[in-house]
């Protein structure tokens, strides 16, 4: 095959599949991010991504199957890098978590807006990923606190998490979709109540739970 004949072939057929799935749900998030879902189809995605429509079959089935990954996986928070977040004193520690979150919500675009705003829940199938989502990321969260999987209070902490985690999600909107917050604005105040949560809540939780 001559250098020319290499050089004209689609650039998607040299990607790797796992390169080439992460291209497609990219292009997919990107355009629920940007349009409702009814207005999506699979072959606008599939236009996007420069593939064929089936592949998009052959790595996430349906549009709808496509749709939930997306939204799982912009409400689950990853597992942070606990070698950035985990060491010296708690406020630093709690500075560069929350500057984490805040990056990953700014990195995810308008698909974060989407996933988190309140008609969500009126689906059945998004209401329980949201739910498996926040258990998941709260557990992340008590992981990079260190608390034991163990800890006979974990499962209290765990919707303490989740409580705090609705108050992050409304700040989130509040800056990003409404512009009544800024992003200092919103540090602080995940900030400050995180440290209250974690300083002074946490232990009144755990002393009760020892107590009972």
């Amino acid at each position: 095959m001559s250098a020319m004949a290499t050089a004209s072939e689609p650039r998607w057929r040299r990607l790797e599949p796992d390169e080439r799935k992460e291209q497609i749900f990219a292009c997919a998030a990107h355009l629920f991010g940007e349009r409702p879902y009814p207005d999506v189809s699979t072959s606008d995605i599939a236009a996007s991504a420069g593939v064929a429509r089936g592949l998009i079959n052959h790595y996430f089935g349906t549009k709808r199957e496509l749709y939930l990954e997306v939204i799982r996986r912009a409400i689950t928070m990853p597992m942070p890098e606990v070698g950035g977040l985990g060491d010296g004193p708690m406020p630093e520690r709690a500075h560069r978590l929350i500057d984490w979150f805040l990056e990953m919500v700014v990195n995810q675009g308008k698909v974060w807006l989407v996933a988190t705003s309140d008609g969500m829940s009126s689906d059945r199938d998004v209401e329980q990923i949201i739910v498996e989502a926040e258990r998941t990321s709260a557990d992340r969260i008590l992981d990079v606190l260190e608390i034991p999987a163990e800890h006979p209070a974990r499962p209290t902490l765990n919707a303490l998490v989740r409580s705090y985690a609705g108050m992050v999600k409304a700040a989130g909107r509040e800056w990003l979709l409404r512009q009544g917050l800024e992003r200092p604005q919103v540090h602080t105040l995940l900030y400050q109540s995180f440290l209250t949560l974690i300083e002074e809540v946490f232990p009144a939780v755990v002393d009760a739970k020892i107590a009972t």
